[in-house]
């Protein structure tokens, strides 16, 4: 990603949290010009959000309502509409995630200075960093329910992040990681290779449903964010990696309490199969693959011009040796 702002970056080893998210400028008179192609009022306020890692996200303020600015870093116009026709079928069927506004050619994307770029209503809520039950209930139960609201979207993506994306990239990295880690990485690439999970139900899945993509207004979900991993595949995928994440203690191991409540408010929504019962220690080991291996490669082989530190791979390296330790998963 490259700014056109004039700003001096520098790379930096270190793993940080902080993110910086405006990668292209935008300006009032920018914004002012090409709402002019929208009913959504005049101008009011523009200010730059300082989180995200693909895009450049602006929250804007217009006489009528509040929104979100995105300007696509790395998703070309083809690739998008599948994205952006995702959000607006799931918002149509009450899942509060961003809804695209169009414009008054009824198309959702645009182009603002020399990027891709499309407007959409803004969520109510904000991210925690320590769910509480009740707030991880709350999440099974909107997972379940987002999972079933996609039965009826008829588009189709593959997994960017699937088994041929595992074994290409682990083959990048072997070489700075130690022997251990190699023997390690090498092994769970394999495993999933020949036990995929297959035979349970599929259909459209978020596949990054961390909490800084959860907004949560006290214990319900305000809204579901950043839907451009989203693609096709296992829903029981879908719910291990957003278990990895809301229900992971400090130590890398699986919060019973968490877990159950998730798990348990999830199936009121959208049953379990006896099949993913058996392969759900499976699930768990594969996303927490997909996360360490990711992290890896953004770390070893950063792109060019990549404005964000990447992230430690250490705590899902962490998490997948649990998982293969641990005899018996939380299940229902």
């Amino acid at each position: 990603m490259r700014g056109n702002d004039g700003f001096r970056l520098y790379r930096c080893r270190q793993f940080k949290t902080e993110r910086m998210a405006v990668f292209t400028r935008v300006s009032e008179a920018d914004l002012a010009a090409w709402l002019s192609n929208y009913s959504l009022g005049s101008l009011l306020e523009l200010h730059g959000i300082p989180e995200g890692i693909e895009n450049t996200n602006y929250f804007v303020t217009t006489s009528g309502g509040r929104f979100v600015l995105t300007l696509f870093e790395k998703l070309t116009p083809k690739e998008l509409p599948f994205f952006l026709n995702l959000m607006a079928h799931l918002a149509r069927h009450g899942i509060p995630c961003p809804a695209p506004m169009a414009d008054c050619r009824n198309q959702f994307l645009g182009e603002l200075n020399g990027k891709p770029a499309c407007i959409a209503t803004r969520l109510n809520g904000h991210s925690v960093t320590q769910p509480t039950v009740k707030q991880c209930a709350t999440m099974g139960a909107m997972l379940g329910q987002m999972h079933s609201a996609g039965q009826s979207f008829a588009e189709q993506m593959p997994d960017p992040r699937g088994a041929a994306w595992r074994e290409d990239a682990s083959h990048k990295v072997l070489k700075f990681l130690s022997a251990q880690d190699s023997a390690l990485l090498q092994s769970e690439v394999a495993l999933h290779a020949e036990q995929p999970l297959d035979g349970i139900p599929r259909g459209i899945i978020h596949a990054d449903l961390f909490r800084d993509n959860v907004l949560m207004d006290g214990e319900r979900v305000g809204g579901l964010v950043d839907f451009y991993f989203a693609c096709s595949g296992a829903l029981l995928y879908d719910v291990a990696i957003t278990v990895n994440d809301w229900c992971m203690g400090s130590e890398g191991v699986l919060d019973a309490e968490r877990t159950r409540a998730m798990l348990d408010a999830y199936h009121l929504a959208r049953p379990f199969t006896a099949k993913e019962a058996e392969l759900w220690p499976l699930a768990l080991r594969v996303a927490a693959l997909r996360f360490w291996l990711s992290r890896l490669y953004d770390f070893y082989l950063p792109r060019d011009g990549e404005l964000v530190n990447p992230r430690d791979p250490e705590p899902f390296k962490r998490i997948l040796q649990n998982h293969i330790a641990t005899k018996q998963a939380v299940w229902l």
